[in-house]
């Protein structure tokens, strides 16, 4: 039985973060602690990232889990 895995929307936050908001962050004025803004929101995202992985990766072996407790509860069935 193929099953879905919605955890996997998390490996979108890091291009989204870096890709798809890039042109509307690219800009020099709004300073925030001396550093412009697209140099705060770049290490912002390199910070997020390897936490949408871990998220990702947490639903992965929580769903893979629950797969082998079914497939052995079927094998026990038999």
């Amino acid at each position: 039985m193929i099953k879905r895995r919605p955890h996997l929307l998390w490996l979108l936050v890091p291009f989204v973060l870096y890709a798809g908001a890039l042109p509307f962050v690219n800009r020099v004025e709004p300073v925030l602690l001396g550093v412009p803004f697209l140099f705060v929101w770049l290490f912002a995202a390199t910070l997020l990232t390897p936490v949408a992985v871990w998220l990702t990766w947490r639903g992965d072996h929580r769903l893979r889990t629950e797969t082998e407790a079914e497939a052995d509860a079927e094998r026990g069935r038999r």
